[in-house]
């Protein structure tokens, strides 16, 4: 973390008071309780996990999709913590399939449930497919564990949103968005909380760990120069995460509260300073091709080419934010956690049209983009889909 933070413009870790002032029933709520963590092995869930870990818990099962992710968060716990006297397991499973149902009706006592698995990128709304599993992930995946925490009478259920679900712009934050109305929905049958937070910090797939790629490959560094953004550290993410789950009142929202310690700064700036710490200036390239070229060449002479131009790709939101203004605020509950409270309102009919669209396309094994963006709005009137004809993966 040490070196993640001089890269996105702090000195200071978020919420390091918030966590000493509550340590003692932090400590003694972990070391009680039975967790599962689902998508543990993506950024936030193996930080989240982390979290569970090092305070002692008498069960802690950790489920995932990804085998490899897996085997890394074993091996970064026994070699960071060590081990606990509880039960600590992980199980590499589709939480959408039928084995991972059989996982649950053979041991699904727990007290806690952290659900992070998502389809967190933009790009994954660039075909009608990898749209459709973006909302069996976010949404259908989420609303079936629920209803099995349910079944099986664990005491709080949480779910990891994002801050794009606030006046979304993209399919991605519009999921995210629709979901948290299927958690209203549940909130009146199990307690739930969730958190919204800003981009985490070299986590898997993002820019910036993509930053780590390109220089272990020597290539050159791309990155907008008009997109500002919101970071937190991987270890804060779980932190954050940790607090809703365990504090949270029913259909609270955590986020972090907007201060000197945690501003906006542009994946460019952040480029640069990646660079200089690794001992490199940036060299600015005109063309993709000029950029590859001097990659070759360039970096023996403590120089690396580097591409920053302004951001044309379909749903990019031009500024961030954690709550819209009909949202009602609790700031005062936490020095550096702001929270979101929330009345069970939902659209009961409006939720079961969804649903049942959605899988009226899946039986008929045929949809389309168009058919999913026009359902979305629906769901969300004002919603800002911005649509360029231009995605990610047709870029550097």
């Amino acid at each position: 973390m040490d070196k993640i933070l001089p890269l996105i413009g702090r000195s200071e870790k978020l919420f390091s008071r918030d966590i000493s002032k509550n340590e003692f029933e932090l400590q003694k709520i972990v070391s009680e309780s039975r967790f599962l963590v689902l998508g543990g092995a993506g950024s936030i869930g193996q930080a989240v996990t982390k979290e569970i870990f090092k305070r002692n818990p008498q069960k802690l099962h950790v489920v995932d999709i990804s085998e490899n992710n897996m085997v890394e968060l074993v091996r970064d716990i026994r070699s960071s913590f060590g081990y606990i006297n509880g039960d600590f397991q992980t199980f590499a499973l589709d939480i959408g399939s039928i084995e991972y149902d059989a996982f649950i009706k053979a041991d699904g006592k727990y007290d806690y449930v952290l659900n992070l698995s998502a389809l967190k990128h933009v790009r994954s709304e660039k075909d009608a497919f990898t749209l459709m599993r973006m909302i069996e992930v976010n949404i259908l995946n989420t609303n079936k564990t629920i209803e099995q925490s349910i079944a099986s009478g664990v005491k709080k259920f949480f779910c990891v949103s994002t801050d794009k679900a606030a006046n979304p712009v993209n399919m991605m934050g519009a999921s995210k968005r629709i979901m948290e109305m299927f958690l209203m929905r549940k909130s009146e049958d199990i307690k739930i909380s969730t958190a919204r937070f800003a981009n985490v910090a070299f986590s898997d797939g993002s820019l910036l760990h993509g930053f780590d790629q390109r220089l272990l490959k020597q290539q050159p560094l791309v990155a907008p120069n008009d997109i500002k953004r919101y970071f937190v550290t991987p270890q804060e993410s779980g932190e954050l995460c940790l607090m809703s789950c365990i504090f949270g009142d029913n259909r609270d929202i955590f986020f972090p509260k907007l201060s000197e310690n945690l501003h906006l700064i542009s994946f460019a700036d952040i480029a640069v300073l990646y660079l200089q710490q690794r001992g490199y200036q940036p060299y600015l390239c005109q063309t993709e091709d000029e950029a590859r070229e001097l990659a070759k060449t360039l970096p023996s002479q403590g120089k690396w080419p580097c591409i920053f131009t302004p951001s044309d790709t379909t749903g990019e939101k031009d500024f961030e934010e954690f709550f819209t203004d009909k949202e009602i605020l609790n700031m005062d509950r936490f020095e550096n956690l702001g929270i979101i409270k929330n009345e069970p309102l939902y659209d009961p009919a409006l939720l079961e049209q969804f649903e049942q669209e959605i899988t009226k396309m899946k039986d008929a094994l045929q949809w389309s983009k168009d058919d999913i963006v026009k359902l979305f709005f629906k769901m969300i009137p004002d919603f800002a889909h911005k649509e360029t004809g231009k995605y990610l993966d047709s870029k550097m």
